[in-house]
């Protein structure tokens, strides 16, 4: 096969956005405790039929956390976590910035845009751990070139409600 030319640095630019909101719910607990990578988990019942309509994989976007409008760059995992063995599809993004604390129960708002790669099943959790931070680095730079710049929409979808 010719290569695809609709890749931009390494990711796909998705053709219809995902808008997501919901409050931040506690997840199995291994993002900050086990992988050293703190995540910001939706209920993937609030998510609704739109995730049953998104393949799994890894995705990039920006995010915002409660009354703060700030916008911040995140990758997202959206499945079943194979290494772990999930019984339930999981909404995991991981906002590539340093907060202080956790912030639980706050409104997550999260503009997805952009699709890495299907998720996969790793050897080790060293692993593992390298390709999140890859993908990590992959959004990071991703998210300032055009086709993934946050529009006039997603910002106001990331503003916080009222």
């Amino acid at each position: 096969l010719p290569p695809f030319t609709d890749w931009v640095h390494g990711v796909l630019p998705l053709s219809r956005k995902r808008m997501w909101k919901g409050p931040v719910v506690k997840g199995y607990g291994r993002g900050s405790k086990v992988l050293g990578i703190p995540t910001a988990n939706l209920d993937a019942e609030q998510v609704g039929a739109t995730l049953q309509e998104i393949a799994t994989g890894i995705y990039i976007g920006w995010a915002s956390v409660g009354a703060d409008p700030t916008k911040y760059k995140m990758v997202m995992s959206v499945g079943w976590n194979p290494y772990f063995n999930n019984q339930i599809k999981t909404v995991e993004p991981w906002l590539l910035h340093e907060f202080p604390g956790d912030f639980y129960d706050e409104e997550l708002r999260l503009v997805v845009n952009g699709y890495i790669r299907p998720e996969a099943n790793f050897p080790s959790l060293e692993t593992l751990i390298e390709r999140i931070h890859e993908d990590g680095n992959l959004a990071r730079a991703a998210l300032d070139l055009d086709p993934f710049l946050a529009t006039q929409s997603c910002l106001s979808f990331l503003q916080p409600s009222l």
